[in-house]
């Protein structure tokens, strides 16, 4: 006799907008299996830089949390600035993206365990959350423009976007493998 196996997205509530709701499912869908890869890690692992000028793996953990409660600050609730230090407790120095050629790893985030990235990115997914909740639908084509970047561009997106934006950050699956020789 064969089985069903029943697979269904089932958004979480309190959310204005369903489909801002199926957006935040993903992004905890990611975050869950982020979180299972890097499960383990040590200080050590999460310190460790291939190369020079390279992101360690506490850097680029660092960067999911600070470009989320970032992008969600200027861009789904429209602030000019953003302070990332309230909610994920570092600055934008302090996450170190990106290094120069040749650079050493952010000084802010050596030593860190691993439960200290996990609780940076836990405070981004709060505040996430506690924003998205207050979205509807229409919110979603809401354009945000902001002030000219140094070499004149301007940059225009909507609160959709900033949604995939946050989905293609947290698409991170496996940050290091390291094989050892016995």
């Amino acid at each position: 006799m064969s089985r069903t196996i029943e697979t269904l997205l089932a958004p979480p509530p309190g959310f204005r907008s369903e489909a801002v709701a199926r957006f935040v499912w993903q992004l905890d869908a990611l975050r869950e299996s982020l979180l299972a890869n890097v499960g383990g890690l040590t200080t050590a692992d999460l310190d460790w830089q291939p190369h020079l000028g390279m992101n360690t793996i506490g850097m680029l953990l660092a960067h999911i949390a600070y470009a989320e409660s970032h992008i969600v600050q200027v861009g789904l609730e429209g602030r000019a600035v953003s302070d990332t230090l309230s909610v994920i407790g570092i600055t934008e120095q302090d996450e170190g993206l990106p290094l120069a050629p040749g650079a050493p790893p952010s000084p802010a985030l050596l030593g860190r365990p691993l439960s200290g990235f996990i609780d940076m990115l836990a405070g981004a997914r709060a505040y996430t959350t506690r924003v998205a909740r207050t979205l509807a639908d229409e919110d979603l084509e809401r354009r945000i423009e902001r002030p000219p970047r140094p070499d004149g561009s301007r940059r225009v997106f909507n609160v959709a976007w900033v949604f995939f934006h946050l989905i293609e950050i947290n698409l991170v699956r496996h940050l290091r493998r390291i094989q050892t020789a016995g």
